[in-house]
């Protein structure tokens, strides 16, 4: 038996691991390995959540792993960052709030751009939002909370988490002329014990550490910041039926990095549009106070353009901006 020379051996095997690669990374095969799905938030939150429950489904449909990797840091901004550079070969994927579109309005400078360096999937869920004051509060509607920060403007304040939810408050703002001042937080728990023990006047948070608190008594639900009303509060009005025009719903979503193939991005969408409508899926967010949505790599990509140009137009009459 004719044996090989050592080059030729290493020739032989690099062929052999080019041709396995290649059929890892055929768009018609995909997937042939585990896909993982990058989340910048800490394990336990919202988006964690519901990336690992489209994952799970993911995985079943698709006959691997789909692995949720937790990248908190910098208003999610580590994450996006990771994705962004990753290969685009659909095996990188960004679970994203609402974060994304309203990073560039108050951000002077990002690592990445929102629409050049994604490709935007599918969204998935959104998150209705609730102005509350403490149970004990005089302040029963809208109008008497804009009414009482107008009066006492020294010390009118809000709790705020997050950039998503100060953006939200100060379009409330400009919408109502209600002068508040922002008091930071770490989580929208906290932005919400902060209204429950009297440290703030008021809060705009999503509906998980919301509700139980409106139903338990602890919170005065004001109205919702939503197209319509919420099932689990039918008695809340919407903002625009309180006479605040807001309508500002948060979402997350799944983004790919730009390039990657049509035929995996189409695969992902098909996919993950089929999970969101899994009764079980719903009736899981629901609980939490999440919708699931589902919509088409054309819708989602509108969405984020459509936020884009709007939370840039908050933040510049707000005048929000942070410096690198």
């Amino acid at each position: 038996m004719k044996l090989l020379k050592p080059f030729m051996l290493g020739a032989c095997l690099l062929a052999l691991a080019s041709r396995v690669v290649l059929a890892q990374d055929d768009p018609a095969k995909y997937p042939a390995r585990p896909i993982h799905i990058v989340v910048g938030f800490a394990a336990g939150g919202g988006n964690d959540i519901i990336a690992r429950v489209f994952g799970q489904k993911l995985s079943e449909s698709l006959g691997q792993p789909v692995i949720v990797d937790n990248k908190p840091g910098g208003g999610a901004i580590v994450a996006t960052e990771y994705v962004a550079k990753s290969a685009p070969d659909g095996y990188t994927l960004l679970m994203s709030a609402s974060g994304i579109s309203i990073n560039p309005a108050v951000y002077a400078k990002l690592p990445y751009d929102a629409v050049q360096d994604f490709v935007a999937v599918s969204e998935l869920a959104s998150f209705p939002l609730i102005m509350i004051v403490n149970a004990a509060s005089p302040i029963r509607s809208v109008a008497e909370l804009v009414a009482y920060a107008k009066a006492n403007a020294d010390k009118m304040n809000y709790a705020s988490s997050s950039a998503s939810f100060q953006l939200v408050t100060e379009l409330f703002k400009q919408k109502t002329g209600a002068p508040m001042l922002a008091i930071p937080y770490k989580s929208a728990n906290e932005s919400v014990l902060a209204v429950i023990s009297g440290q703030v006047t008021t809060t705009i948070a999503d509906a998980g550490p919301v509700v139980s608190q409106v139903k338990s008594g602890t919170v005065r639900a004001l109205a919702v910041a939503a197209p319509a009303r919420m099932e689990d509060l039918p008695d809340v009005p919407t903002m625009k039926e309180a006479g605040a025009d807001v309508d500002a719903v948060l979402w997350s979503g799944i983004f790919v990095p730009k390039g990657t193939p049509a035929a995996i991005v189409r695969k992902l969408e098909s996919e993950l549009m089929r999970i969101a409508n899994l009764p079980d899926v719903v009736a899981r967010l629901k609980l939490l106070g999440i919708e699931c949505v589902g919509t088409s790599s054309e819708e989602f990509a509108q969405i984020l353009n459509r936020d884009i140009a709007r939370w840039g137009e908050v933040a510049k009459a707000a005048n929000i901006r942070i410096e690198p």
